[in-house]
């Protein structure tokens, strides 16, 4: 099962970094774009709801199917209302775990994980759940420290 570690939010600052307006190409280079002109704010951008939006470190790797990997940090929003297909963080008798939710019928519900050395998860009238946030944004590094070492 993959666990969390929770983390609050606090936009009560506001870091502006450069941002690159235009996109960045993932195919061939453009020449236009050869200077950043804007900036932005990723507390504006990535948090609508400060006071029902927090971050959560994942531990594990049961939705490593999808990219989501141990370290990465997740953006939760317990104010969105939980639909068939989301990412959610639920707490399921007591523990945080991260699956989609895959709704089968009018009282049924399964945590699906991405990796497929885990089984879905069916919620029963006998479990303790809840959704307790939906994944807005999933921010990842893409380099990764080398193992055994401190150094990238």
């Amino acid at each position: 099962m993959t666990a969390l570690r929770i983390y609050l939010t606090d936009t009560s600052t506001e870091l502006r970094l450069q941002y690159a307006d235009a996109g960045i190409r993932a195919g061939f280079p453009s020449p236009a774009q050869d200077y950043i002109s804007e900036s932005i704010d990723l507390n504006r951008e990535l948090i609508e709801h400060p006071a029902s939006t927090f971050y959560a470190r994942v531990v594990g790797d049961s939705m490593s199917g999808e990219g989501i990997t141990e370290g990465d940090i997740l953006v939760v929003d317990k104010s969105v209302e939980p639909e068939h297909g989301d990412l959610a963080v639920c707490c399921l008798d007591g523990e945080f775990t991260l699956k989609r939710l895959r709704f089968t019928g009018p009282d049924r519900l399964s945590l699906m994980p991405s990796n497929p050395r885990y089984r879905p998860i069916e919620i029963t009238p006998e479990c303790s759940f809840s959704v307790w946030g939906v994944v807005l944004y999933t921010i990842k590094a893409n380099r990764r420290r080398r193992p055994g070492s401190e150094r990238w």
